[in-house]
């Protein structure tokens, strides 16, 4: 007897298409096979990106994050940043899309089955779909809850965490999970020291005396839309401080919020025992963005 939801649409059979290898492929016949080397050690980069009005944010960024990625993973994607560009605008095009999120990712094949992959083919796929906002407008009013993640970010000796790679979110999704498990609706991963990192899949702020405080990201990925949050900021003359944040200093903060391409900008109430109210400067933030990501070009 199935226990699928019935509401819940799989992701490997959908209507539309997906740019593979170059082409737009039908959706369903968009395969790889068991042996690919990604799928047994992780040899993936990836991008979430999100399109505003017909146009994908900061498109060229990601694309060239995403050749950034590839080479930390010593492989080459063989495709320029334009091409990658151009991929992305051809696949919303085809789908009809002019919301909707963004999803580039590029692999190692199945030429090879060993750690050693030398000779493997370097494939690429960008697929698009319709995705709303994350989280409820209920939720975001409150603010959403957080618990503190089981697994640290790891150490940037030990881990290549300049790279959006695939097998860095493994203790994302274990993290998450646990916390949904829980009744939470993220969790709040501490770094190898101990520090304040990020949520597990978002980046985040604190407002402390009316300066946004964030951590430096040394051993995990400097969101796009945290660097855009921080510029927005600073043209409101609000000062943000990137440093080393340690757990307590959340009893300090008024406003919490995480960032990122599918959380934008969210408002948080809750990490563990510690409580925030969405406020002004959590909301200005979010009415500058979606003024910028929905600026005609």
């Amino acid at each position: 007897m199935s226990t699928a939801t019935p509401a819940l649409i799989p992701f490997d059979d959908r209507d539309g298409v997906i740019w593979l290898d170059g082409k737009l492929t039908p959706w369903r016949d968009a395969k790889v096979h068991v042996l690919t080397h990604a799928l047994h050690y992780a040899s993936a980069v990836f991008e979430g990106e999100r399109a505003y009005s017909g146009a994908v944010f900061k498109s060229r960024e990601h694309s060239e994050r995403l050749k950034r990625s590839a080479e930390i993973l010593d492989f080459e994607i063989p495709y320029t940043a334009e091409e990658i560009d151009r991929a992305k605008a051809d696949t919303l095009n085809a789908n009809k899309l002019t919301d909707g999120y963004v999803r580039p990712i590029a692999w190692r094949g199945s030429e090879m089955m060993g750690v050693s992959a030398k000779h493997n083919k370097i494939h690429l796929a960008v697929a698009t779909w319709a995705w709303p906002s994350y989280f409820s407008p209920e939720l975001r009013a409150k603010g959403i809850r957080l618990c503190m993640a089981q697994y640290r970010r790891p150490a940037p000796d030990t881990a290549p965490t300049a790279s959006k790679a695939a097998g860095l979110y493994m203790i994302c999704t274990i993290s998450k999970h646990q916390a949904e498990r829980q009744g939470f609706q993220d969790a709040m991963m501490l770094d190898y020291r101990g520090q304040i990192a990020e949520a597990t899949g978002a980046n985040v702020f604190f407002v402390i005396d009316g300066e946004i405080h964030t951590p430096k990201p040394d051993c995990f990925l400097d969101g796009i839309t945290r660097r855009t949050v921080i510029d927005i900021a600073r043209a409101r003359q609000l000062k943000v401080i990137e440093r080393a944040i340690m757990p307590e200093e959340m009893a300090k903060a008024s406003e919490c919020f995480l960032t990122g391409t599918a959380a934008e900008i969210t408002p948080v109430g809750e990490i563990d025992k510690y409580k925030f109210t969405p406020g002004k400067i959590t909301q200005t933030l979010w009415d500058d963005f979606q003024s910028l990501v929905r600026k005609p070009a």
